[in-house]
């Protein structure tokens, strides 16, 4: 639900350049030199306009590329999508519901067994709430998606 989420003149006047050039003029933040891109905790990312939850570390996963990425948002309607001609390609655009933030791009080439979508996303237009935080922010109904895998975070492979 997007209710509530939304973009106000106070939390754009918060935006860091780099977060209001992603998040209000489409930009994209370089590869391999973002905040979250490598980021293993366990938690949620909320649009950093807004506050809405978009996505979970629960689908986050190391696609090579230098940018977080997910098989899918943490409710289907906390997203949409569109189709982005802008480098005379067409690829699709994903942007959150609450405050039309623009978060990054969604590709087929995700993994097969969790759907086969890659949400490729900027960190300047999230930010990470840990699973130790989520009460104290007010995302506690999101408590429950990291107890059945609080001990598969601790798996490491080699």
């Amino acid at each position: 639900m997007s209710h509530g989420y939304s973009k106000t003149p106070e939390a754009l006047s918060r935006l860091t350049d780099s977060q209001f050039r992603v998040t209000q003029k489409d930009g994209t933040e370089p590869a391999f030199r973002n905040e979250y891109w490598d980021n293993h905790e366990a938690g949620i990312y909320v649009d950093v306009v807004s506050g809405q939850p978009l996505f979970s570390s629960v689908d986050k996963y190391d696609s090579g590329t230098g940018w977080p990425s997910f098989t899918r948002p943490i409710a289907a309607d906390s997203v949409r999508t569109e189709t982005d001609r802008s480098l005379g390609m067409a690829r699709t655009e994903v942007r959150s519901t609450g405050a039309d933030s623009h978060l990054g791009h969604v590709f087929d080439d995700g993994p097969a067994d969790a759907g086969g979508r890659r949400y490729c996303m900027n960190s300047a237009a999230l930010r990470f709430i840990p699973v130790s935080e989520l009460e104290a922010q007010g995302y506690g109904r999101y408590r429950s998606l990291f107890e059945t895998a609080d001990t598969s975070a601790e798996e490491h492979t080699p």
